[in-house]
């Protein structure tokens, strides 16, 4: 996964025409993000609901929540950026990556490491608190921000089509359980790696845009941002799955999920609710900087992390 990255990001800053047709590349998003979601379902109709369950769900809601304000004040303490492009930035490292998410799990099933199959509902839960927290901390920033862009960030947040697929697949899984993914396994278990590498390609590509075309809004402090916010995400994260007993997997994936950054969900709200925010800076650094690091060393490290807590 991680050499289909590289690649893509050496094709695109190498101004290589190599390119992922967009289709292709919708098709495969949807793929993964309905494989996650499905395994996730069937493995809660195997276990059943379960007071973890819900505790992980309001642990990764309040992490969502509240890993914004962190953010926003360590970027106003140690950058130049403007409140309202900070606070758009703090929503970003808030939400979650759904391919960092895919990333994760991927490598926990290769390394037979077990975990939660409902951390595919935790991340969806993920993905929206941390868009109102910027939303919140915006309106105290601004005076020109309206309950009216709140309204329509809501619906843009609730029918997100990556939200809607995963929390969906979800469902369907919950309800067709074991059996459901008996039948679907040579379609959404078998060919996933496979899959994920091709989409990782295309991802490689965008950051390598990314970094070629918004490399000149990144100073040294945002750079700083970029690596150490996924570090702190990470070890609040790793505190709460710890204290609700999660996994050494589970403890794993709630780590990365607190340490991934949206480029997808939030920037399609905040355009609509925040429209004076320069998305272009934390677009290239949850992109460029924090994605590449999560996906090379932050999953790793995550992973290291939780079995030494945990043994």
């Amino acid at each position: 996964m991680v050499l289909f990255f590289a690649l893509g990001t050496f094709a695109a800053l190498a101004s290589s025409d190599l390119s992922v047709p967009e289709p292709v590349t919708r098709l495969l998003s949807l793929y993964l993000l309905m494989s996650i979601g499905f395994k996730g379902g069937a493995e809660v109709a195997h276990n059943g609901v379960t007071p973890k369950l819900i505790g992980a769900i309001c642990v990764g809601v309040a992490l969502s929540a509240g890993i914004p304000f962190i953010a926003y004040a360590i970027l106003r303490k140690i950058t130049h950026l403007s409140k309202i492009d900070a606070a758009a930035v703090a929503g970003h490292y808030g939400s979650i990556s759904a391919v960092t998410f895919a990333a994760i799990t991927s490598v926990l099933t290769q390394m037979s490491l077990p975990f939660e199959g409902y951390m595919a509902a935790v991340a969806a839960a993920m993905e929206a608190p941390a868009i109102f927290s910027a939303l919140f901390i915006a309106q105290h920033a601004s005076a020109q921000h309206h309950d009216t862009a709140r309204t329509n960030a809501l619906g843009e947040i609730m029918l997100n089509g990556a939200i809607v697929m995963l929390l969906g697949s979800f469902i369907i899984g919950t309800i067709t359980g074991p059996r459901g993914l008996t039948m679907l396994k040579p379609f959404i278990v078998d060919p996933y790696a496979g899959f994920l590498c091709l989409f990782l390609l295309d991802i490689g590509l965008l950051a390598g845009k990314g970094l070629k075309n918004g490399w000149k809004n990144i100073s040294a402090p945002i750079l700083a941002f970029g690596i150490g916010m996924p570090l702190i995400g990470a070890s609040l994260a790793c505190l709460l799955a710890w204290f609700i007993g999660l996994s050494e997997g589970g403890t794993a994936v709630m780590m990365t999920l607190g340490a991934s950054a949206s480029y997808i969900a939030v920037p399609a709200a905040l355009r609509i609710a925040l429209p004076e925010a320069n998305l272009s800076i934390p677009l290239t650094l949850s992109l460029g900087i924090t994605f590449p690091f999560n996906l090379t060393l932050g999953i790793p490290l995550y992973i290291t992390i939780a079995s030494h807590l945990l043994h």
